[in-house]
């Protein structure tokens, strides 16, 4: 479907700025819009946890007028062995529109390929497109636009980094990644960057990449699922705290797209502190996926 929304790199500028500032008018202006998804339906497959996801789509969806049905994956068919291409092809025969969260990034585009209806990325291991334009959103309430700003990631190179890295593709601002060498390695996400002429740059020293920052962002050290295979000695030196903080600009902003776990990736001195808006972000989830779903369906 070419109006699902799986993975920023694929869309114009146009269309992210579009959502974008229909996200900010439907915050501003909420009841405009109350009525915009009467009689439509969304469906939800969930195969991985979620807090932030399912609550601000099912809100998002309610408070424009249409209606939700949640899937858990071990609760479809498709746990017993059905095809992804029936579960498309019924699906898409029910509702008007799917969203997502899973593992593996090729089911749902495997799901997108069979769909006659378009879907949404709600999060996969390869990226977490609708984090980042809540995340931009909140940047730019704050300080206008994000074109003009500089955005450094600290930690493992994981889906949020992904979703960073095509935003400041298509955006065109400055992105700068610190993470371990090791985490780095065959991470083709940065490659791609290269190959696209954007502005990204890695740092194996976040204290060399802090200097003239406008926003910090970080993500728990391990992702979901990997817990097992921790390595959180590898990222002792990739902590989000107030002697990296003193290197970025004095109006710096300070986001984390949740889960977090103060006194690892983060203080609690830092989440918890007078520039850090990482509850505006969480609230922004609500916004922008509303601005997703009705550019989706192309109500925009």
């Amino acid at each position: 479907m070419s109006n699902s929304f799986i993975d920023l790199n694929l869309h114009k500028k146009e269309d992210l700025r579009r959502i974008l500032d229909s996200a900010i008018a439907i915050k501003k202006n909420p009841e405009r819009y109350k009525n915009s998804l009467t009689g439509k339906q969304l469906a939800m497959i969930f195969e991985k946890p979620s807090t932030r996801t399912r609550v601000s789509f099912e809100v998002g969806v309610n408070q424009l007028g249409g209606n939700v049905i949640v899937l858990h994956n071990n609760n479809m068919q498709l746990s017993r062995g059905e095809s992804v291409y029936d579960t498309a092809k019924v699906l898409s025969r029910y509702v008007d529109t799917i969203a997502i969260r899973c593992y593996q990034h090729s089911f749902l585009e495997e799901l997108d390929k069979y769909s006659e209806v378009p879907v949404i990325n709600g999060l996969t291991d390869y990226s977490h497109p609708c984090q980042i334009m809540a995340d931009i959103m909140t940047y730019e309430e704050k300080k206008g636009s994000i074109e003009n700003g500089t955005v450094l990631w600290v930690g493992d190179c994981n889906n949020v980094l992904t979703s960073w890295i095509h935003a400041a593709a298509i955006l065109g601002f400055k992105l700068r990644v610190s993470s371990p060498k090791e985490a780095i390695l065959d991470y083709q996400p940065l490659i791609w960057a290269k190959k696209q002429n954007s502005d990204v740059l890695w740092y194996e020293d976040p204290k060399e990449a802090a200097p003239g920052t406008d926003l910090i962002v970080t993500d728990s050290w391990v992702s979901m699922g990997n817990e097992n295979n921790a390595n959180y000695a590898m990222f002792s030196s990739y902590q989000v705290n107030k002697e990296l903080l003193s290197l970025a600009k004095n109006d710096f902003i300070f986001l984390h797209c949740l889960p977090a776990y103060r006194g690892k990736e983060v203080t609690a001195e830092v989440i918890d502190g007078p520039n850090s808006f990482i509850l505006d972000e969480a609230e922004n989830r609500l916004h922008v996926q509303k601005a997703i779903m009705l550019w989706c369906l192309k109500l925009l």
